[in-house]
C-alpha cells in the first residue's frame, strides 16, 4: 500500500484570506502542517493556486503544486494535485490522504489511523471521528457548523448531518450521552486513488445539497466510508481571531 498526503491550500478565503500563510509562532501555518504531515514517513504534497504559497512551501524545503483555481472542492483540488505529483515524480501510490491546510496541530497517529482503515479490502473511504464530551461540548451538538455522524457497529459510517443524530425520543437532552454514543465528524479523508478518481466525477446529489456536506455523495451513491476514532482534538484555525487565541496560547506556555 502506497499512501501519498496531498494538502489543499488555498489563499482566497472569504473569512480569512491568506491564511496558510498567516504565522503562527513566527511559522506560516502551512509549514506547520506539513512538517507534522511528513513526520509519518510518507510523502507529502502541497495543492495550492497560488504562487505565493508555492514560494513558501518551495522556501522552507517542502513539495508543492499548481492546480486549477476553479475547483469545487478540496477533493477535486485533491485528485489534480495527486495526478500531477505522480507525473512528475515518476511514483505511484494507491491511497491518497487529504489534510486540510488550516489543520496546524495534526497528529501523524491521526493520519496513520486513517490509513490502518485500508487494511479492509472493502473500504473506499476513510475519516475520522471524535467522541462528544458531555460536559464540555453537548451544547455543540446542536451547532449546525459542527457535523455529526452515525456508524454501524464495525465503525462503518451511516449517515452525517448537520442535525443532531441520533435523536433520542424517549429521554430528555440530558441522558442523551448516558444512553448513546455521539460523535463529531472530523473532515480529513482517505481515498483509494481508483475511488477519488471516480467520486470527482459524479454529479452533485440530493443529499449533499440539502445539507452541504460533500461526504453524502458517496455514501448515496453506495460507497464504503470507514471511520476511525480519535480522542485527540482538532485545531482548526477559520479567522483571524482564531489565530490570534491560538497565538496568545502558545505564548502563555512558552
Amino acid at each position: 500500500m502506497s499512501i501519498l498526503i496531498v494538502i489543499p491550500a488555498r489563499y482566497a478565503s472569504t473569512r480569512f484570506p491568506g491564511k496558510p500563510l498567516a504565522l503562527i509562532s513566527n511559522k506560516p501555518m502551512i509549514q506547520w502542517v506539513y512538517e507534522n504531515a511528513t513526520k509519518t514517513g510518507l510523502d507529502a504534497v502541497v495543492a495550492t493556486d497560488d504562487t505565493r504559497i508555492l514560494n513558501t512551501v518551495s522556501g522552507f524545503g517542502g513539495i508543492a503544486v499548481m492546480t486549477s483555481p476553479d475547483h469545487p472542492s478540496g477533493t477535486d483540488r485533491c485528485r489534480e494535485a495527486a495526478e500531477k505529483y505522480m507525473q512528475s515524480s515518476g511514483k505511484k501510490f494507491t491511497i491518497v490522504v487529504n489534510i486540510q491546510g488550516d489543520e496546524p496541530f495534526i497528529q501523524p497517529e491521526q493520519i496513520l489511523a486513517l490509513t490502518d482503515c485500508f487494511a479492509s479490502p472493502t473500504v473506499d473511504v476513510a475519516t475520522l471521528v471524535t467522541p462528544v464530551d458531555y460536559s464540555a461540548e453537548f451544547k455543540q451538538l446542536q451547532d449546525a457548523n459542527r457535523v455529526k455522524v452515525v456508524t454501524a457497529k464495525n465503525g462503518r459510517a451511516l449517515y452525517f448531518s448537520r442535525s443532531v443524530i441520533p435523536f433520542n425520543r424517549n429521554s430528555p437532552e440530558e441522558n442523551w450521552l448516558q444512553e448513546h454514543p455521539y460523535f463529531f465528524h472530523i473532515g480529513m479523508y482517505a481515498f483509494r486513488l481508483t475511488v477519488l478518481q471516480e467520486i470527482t466525477e459524479l454529479p452533485v446529489s440530493s443529499l449533499e445539497q440539502t445539507e452541504r456536506l460533500e461526504q453524502l455523495r458517496w455514501l448515496e451513491n453506495g460507497y464504503v466510508i470507514q471511520t476511525a476514532v480519535t480522542h485527540q482534538h482538532s485545531i482548526g484555525v477559520d479567522t483571524p481571531e482564531d489565530l490570534a487565541r491560538l497565538n496568545a496560547k502558545l505564548q502563555t506556555q512558552a
